[in-house]
């Protein structure tokens, strides 16, 4: 399986609380919902379509997932929904016990087990584990060496601080820029891989 992270980011690298102004608080971040304004359906929206339907299974860190499994069981009937609710699931947890795993389709792995269980998947046959926000998961997966295609939604603005996904760890990736296209919104949805001549 490819692992393909997809995230909403803003120029200044935050990811954080794309989507509501409780989704993520933490270090005093106040922006959340910051992308509602830059949405639009074709652009945006068939970006995420089109990472779903690559995706064999889906990957989270405990607090997206949560977020996640709050939404999307109550929006059953619009097919994007029905396709979140019934494709595989991963969630990397030291905390969640297997009877909160009440999202269908979800398994757990292990917090300290992660990098060695993602290598696993990743090694299997099938096609994209599709990581969607979990910044610190995204970072750690980065720091591994493990992702195979970056897709990035850039939005028009400048958050001045929050949660990021790039590793601060002084190494050098290089990146081969595969498709890019601008909404009427002006979000830039770019989709990167490893370059092959990547020495790092």
């Amino acid at each position: 399986m490819r692992i393909v992270i997809s995230e909403f980011i803003s120029l200044d690298g935050v990811v954080q609380a794309p989507g509501g102004p409780d989704e993520d608080t933490e270090g005093g971040f106040a922006h959340g919902g910051w992308t509602h304004r830059f949405f639009d359906p074709e652009v945006v929206g068939g970006a995420f379509n089109d990472a779903l339907s690559q995706a064999d299974a889906l990957l989270f860190g405990r607090r997206t997932w949560q977020t996640m499994a709050a939404a999307w069981p109550d929006r059953a009937g619009d097919p994007f929904a029905d396709r979140m609710n019934s494709i595989r699931k991963y969630v990397v947890s030291h905390t969640l016990r297997d009877d909160e795993l009440t999202w269908d389709n979800t398994t757990r792995i292990e917090g300290g087990e992660a990098v060695a269980r993602l290598r696993e998947l990743r090694e299997a046959d099938g096609g994209d584990l599709l990581l969607m926000g979990s910044p610190a998961l995204a970072r750690t997966l980065l720091h591994e060496d493990l992702v195979d295609e970056l897709r990035l939604m850039l939005m028009p603005v400048i958050l001045g601080g929050g949660k990021t996904i790039f590793p601060g760890d002084g190494s050098l990736r290089t990146l081969e820029l595969v498709s890019t296209v601008t909404s009427g919104t002006g979000v830039q949805v770019s989709t990167y891989r490893r370059a092959a001549d990547d020495k790092s």
